[in-house]
């Protein structure tokens, strides 16, 4: 069995000047035509299934993802909005509070100032009474004194006029010591 050489060219193989055959045959000019064929074919297969399959997944989830992040957005503004309502109902809560302590700060004033006068009204009723009592008790210890004065007064004039050799009779001591006293 011989071999017969095998026609390169006949075969659809490219050959160089010396019939052997090119080492890259994409780089064949006879192939080109086939190459291109193929290449036309190979994107029209990858654009419909790019277009049919992998793209509308794609959108589909890119328009789920522009949904979560609308919800989202509009989620968050809700919440920004309740919080700003609840800061509001905070602060007048809280103003609140303080004009109702003020209140009760004020009530506490005024019954402190009211159980205050009260009790200075109370005081100066125990003072002056204390006062016209020892008012009275001055106007009697000054009567008794002045009654003590009297009597020591005659008693001391009779004594002297005793001691001086004279008699003098009560009426006269008394008259004398009487007018002495009135001044």
């Amino acid at each position: 069995m011989a071999t017969e050489p095998i026609d390169l060219e006949a075969a659809g193989l490219c050959t160089d000047a010396y019939g052997s055959a090119i080492g890259m045959p994409q780089l064949c000019d006879a192939w080109f035509g086939n190459q291109i064929f193929w290449l036309l074919v190979t994107l029209v297969v990858i654009y419909f299934i790019l277009s049919r399959v992998a793209l509308p997944r794609i959108a589909a989830i890119l328009a789920e993802r522009q949904g979560t992040i609308t919800n989202d957005i509009a989620a968050a503004e809700d919440l920004k909005a309740k919080a700003k309502d609840a800061e509001a109902a905070y602060e007048k809560a809280l103003a609140d509070a303080r004009a109702e302590a003020g209140r009760i700060i004020d009530a506490a004033k005024a019954d402190m100032k009211a159980d205050l006068e009260a009790g200075v009204a109370k005081a100066d009723a125990e003072i002056a009474k204390r006062a016209a009592e020892g008012e009275k008790a001055i106007a009697e210890i000054r009567e008794g004194a002045l009654v003590a004065v009297k009597e020591v007064a005659k008693d001391t004039a009779k004594e002297i006029i005793a001691a001086m050799g004279g008699k003098a009779d009560a009426r006269t001591v008394t008259a004398a010591v009487n007018a002495r006293m009135k001044g």
